[in-house]
């Protein structure tokens, strides 16, 4: 969106190239505007800004920081942190608490970037190489091929 006090400019630059001998087509193309829009921004020889409103819109529905804090410390709590969203809300509908939807924990841990794995893992283990078998004589070692 191109302020007032840009449009202004622009208009001012392409009046002056108009007055010069240029074409207003090829001004206009210079500068990547269409010549609607250099009509809309003059309306009677006079440079008009944007007569839209702004539109400020809240949600009704919209968690408060306290309910989202909540959230929070419900999904970071012993008894749930080792949970996903899916398995916290049923648990805690049964308990006859209703704190947010699954959704709703899934978008508010994904803002604040705690949507990885949940569950307690078993630790990695060290990975050996199996030993080499080798055969010194016929009829020590048989194998097959699965091929």
């Amino acid at each position: 969106m191109t302020g007032y006090e840009e449009r202004k400019q622009v208009i001012t630059l392409l009046n002056d190239s108009i007055e010069a001998g240029a074409r207003q087509t090829k001004a206009c193309d210079v500068l990547g505007l269409s010549e609607r829009t250099l009509q809309r921004w003059q309306t009677d020889q006079t440079v008009s800004c944007d007569q839209r409103s702004l539109r400020n819109y809240r949600p009704p529905q919209k968690l408060t920081e306290i309910e989202r804090a909540q959230v929070l410390t419900i999904a970071n709590s012993d008894e749930f942190g080792h949970l996903p969203p899916s398995q916290i809300v049923p648990r805690l509908a049964d308990q006859g608490r209703y704190i947010a939807s699954e959704s709703t924990f899934y978008r508010i841990l994904r803002a604040e970037k705690q949507v990885n794995h949940r569950r307690s893992e078993r630790p990695t283990q060290a990975r050996t190489k199996p030993r080499a078998v080798c055969a010194t004589a016929p009829n020590q070692l048989y194998s097959w091929d699965i091929t």
